[in-house]
């Protein structure tokens, strides 16, 4: 499965609701981004506590288990990015390639008690740090190395959409 390369254009998310899982960033209030990380973490529970969590649905989709794992990763990218941009002047992000680490990671040989447990750890830490952040420091910048700019609330919102995205790629899980 093909993940959208770290260097894709992300700015739509931000302007227009997502087609697929509805998401609309303009929605979220910065105060916010915390507890919607934690909830949708808390929903990981059940995905990967299901019997099928190691099934694919389709040869090319992932399972509840490898879009877990990507979660996780995601969190774990993003609080470092966030990270930066909280106590570093604009900085460049590392380049960070999805499809590798699903690779190298072997996503699909995880163990599904295993990944929820560090999905809502790297979570928790990233909501924590969301939640710290002061009035004035929202509009910090941070870069890809392709040049994209986010401001730590557009990382925010931007964050949002991938964890909620994935939770609506498991959506089979809830058609018996």
């Amino acid at each position: 499965m093909t993940i959208a390369p770290d260097t894709k254009d992300w700015t739509w998310v931000l302007d227009q609701p997502c087609a697929e899982c509805g998401f609309v960033a303009a929605d979220v209030g910065r105060s916010t981004i915390g507890s919607v990380v934690r909830e949708n973490a808390a929903f990981w529970f059940a995905a990967l506590a299901d019997p099928r969590a190691r099934q694919r649905p389709a040869p090319d989709v992932w399972s509840p288990t490898e879009y877990g794992c990507h979660v996780r990763d995601v969190h774990r990218v993003f609080v470092g990015r966030l990270e930066q941009m909280l106590t570093e002047d604009d900085p460049v992000f590392a380049n960070w390639d999805q499809d590798e680490s699903a690779v190298a990671d072997r996503y699909e040989l995880q163990d599904p008690a295993d990944v929820v447990r560090d999905l809502v750890a790297a979570a928790e830490a990233t909501a924590a740090v969301y939640d710290s952040v002061g009035a004035g420091a929202w509009e910090r910048p941070g870069r890809r190395s392709n040049g994209s700019v986010f401001t730590v609330d557009t990382l925010g919102r931007y964050h949002l959409h991938d964890v909620i995205h994935h939770r609506w790629d498991v959506r089979w899980l809830d058609q018996r």
